[in-house]
């Protein structure tokens, strides 16, 4: 760059930083890039396209994270909350609602977001029986323990519940074994009939 006094002209224009040379590969032997590209001799990674693969990928054999043991326990779709499919919720307990809010007040998602208790209402929220509450509360949350709802209405309070409750899964029993149908006797077809007939009237 010019001097402070100096002026700015496009001869004595610069950048303000060196510009770092681009890789050119592929420009003769005498480029240190040039006959393979830097790639090697042979093999996938000298392919082109071939630095597309998949995280975990390892050319084919069997990559860790199949090698490794399992832990134990289900972790399918229907054995809700767990693995991959765990949903989240936030707890809030009695003892929490009974510290914040005042006697006859409404505790709704966006008052406990000005409380301090939950940070977003994005997330479930889920009121949890821990701690006493003496205060009549109006609570709204997405889901209720137990506990957390007896309590509150032994107080003389309500509870609106977001969303329904769950049901519980009934276990299928398995359906008794049915004894094989008794096989029809065979019928001896007309043909057979009438020459066993024939034979007798002979003898």
């Amino acid at each position: 760059m010019p001097a402070e006094n100096d002026e700015l002209t496009l001869s004595n224009l610069k950048p303000a930083q060196k510009r770092r040379a681009r890789k050119r590969v592929g420009r003769g032997m005498g480029s240190g890039k040039g006959r393979y590209s830097g790639r090697g001799i042979k093999g996938q990674k000298s392919r082109s396209g071939s630095h597309t693969m998949r995280p975990g990928f390892e050319g084919g054999q069997m990559p860790i994270y199949m090698r490794l043991p399992k832990q134990r326990g289900p972790y399918s779709k229907d054995a809700m909350p767990m693995g991959p499919h765990r949903t989240h919720t936030v707890p809030v307990n009695l003892r929490d609602l009974e510290r914040v809010f005042d006697d006859g007040a409404e505790a709704t998602l966006e008052a406990m977001v000005e409380k301090g208790l939950i940070k977003n209402t994005r997330t479930d929220v889920k009121v949890l029986g821990q701690g006493e509450l003496t205060k009549k509360l109006a609570v709204t949350a997405h889901s209720f323990s137990a506990s957390a709802r007896e309590k509150i209405e032994q107080a003389g309070g309500t509870v609106k519940a977001l969303r329904p409750p769950r049901e519980a899964k009934k276990r299928r029993r398995k359906a008794a074994v049915e004894e094989p149908a008794e096989e029809p006797e065979a019928q001896v077809e007309p043909e057979a009939e009438r020459q066993q007939e024939e034979q007798e009237e002979s003898e």
